[in-house]
């Protein structure tokens, strides 16, 4: 090699040696900011079950912060316990927080089944015995069970019932009232995976204009409604999912009607890793 080769060589060693000091001063050599995950805390709003994930030092910051707010709701034969257990929220979102992707808020996880019911029906539902409607004995250690004391018939017949959109305002004040969250458009979204997402297009469909984002993960859209949006509509659907040929049909119904949407296609069904993708890729869009 020779002497003008080497000096080069060496210089460029040095340099790297710079770079890669420079980008451990910035913290960028950090592969994991303990100081960001948040909790996990049960709460019930209304006589709704929930799971509530609060930010870091959420008790001192209460006092003095206000933060965005998602709600994001489960699917059918779901509860509350669905996007911490099965979505694994809680390392999506310090995943993102570490990699400075999305903002720090509050996520409201209801039971949007129980929320589908009347306050008198719910009540008489929770306290029946943990029978199916079969005469089998319901294990309810894995969270609320309590959709299988029902026939699907039945259970169809209360998510669909309109209940929980008529009242979610109600419940969208008592989830401000208890906590700090924002009551501003631009500082809400909601979303929900399956029967949430049918869900979610009906409360934003209602609520015109109370949601900047909206989010329906492969949703059930067996009835045809145009939810506002005024920052981000996002539609994710795998293109092996049972339900993939209603949501284009749906798709072409919301094109005729000129509404903006961002639609996401993946490999696969209706599965938790799509759905797991699907609110990574929608939290990173939203405030």
């Amino acid at each position: 090699m020779s002497k003008k080769s080497s000096n080069f060589a060496g210089e460029m060693k040095k340099l790297l040696y710079i770079v890669a000091a420079m980008m451990l001063l910035a913290g960028c050599g950090k592969p994991v900011q303990k100081a960001q995950v948040g909790t996990i805390e049960r709460d019930t709003l209304l006589g709704v079950p929930c799971c509530v994930y609060l930010p870091h030092d959420y008790a001192v910051r209460a006092e003095k912060e206000v933060f965005p707010v998602l709600y994001l709701q489960h699917g059918m034969y779901g509860n509350e316990d669905d996007w911490v257990c099965q979505g694994d929220l809680l390392t999506v979102m310090d995943s993102l927080l570490c990699a400075g992707l999305v903002k720090e808020m509050v996520v409201v996880m209801p039971d949007n089944f129980l929320g589908s019911l009347a306050p008198e029906e719910r009540e008489a539902l929770m306290n029946a015995p943990e029978l199916t409607p079969d005469g089998e004995q319901i294990d309810t250690s894995a969270g609320s069970a309590h959709w299988r004391k029902l026939t699907s018939e039945q259970e169809k017949n209360y998510e669909t019932s309109g209940y929980w959109e008529e009242h979610f305002a109600r419940f969208m004040a008592e989830a401000e009232r208890r906590y700090p969250i924002s009551d501003q458009p631009c500082q809400r979204a909601i979303a929900g995976l399956s029967m949430g997402g049918y869900h979610t297009m009906r409360v934003a469909t209602l609520l015109d204009g109370r949601f900047a984002y909206v989010g329906m993960f492969s949703p059930a859209t067996f009835v045809h409604q145009a939810p506002t949006a005024n920052g981000l509509l996002w539609i994710g659907i795998g293109n092996e999912d049972f339900l993939y040929g209603s949501l284009q049909d749906y798709r072409k119904w919301l094109e005729a009607r000129h509404k903006e949407y961002m639609y996401y296609e993946s490999d696969g069904g209706h599965t938790w890793t799509n759905w797991k993708d699907y609110i990574g890729k929608f939290l990173t869009r939203i405030f």
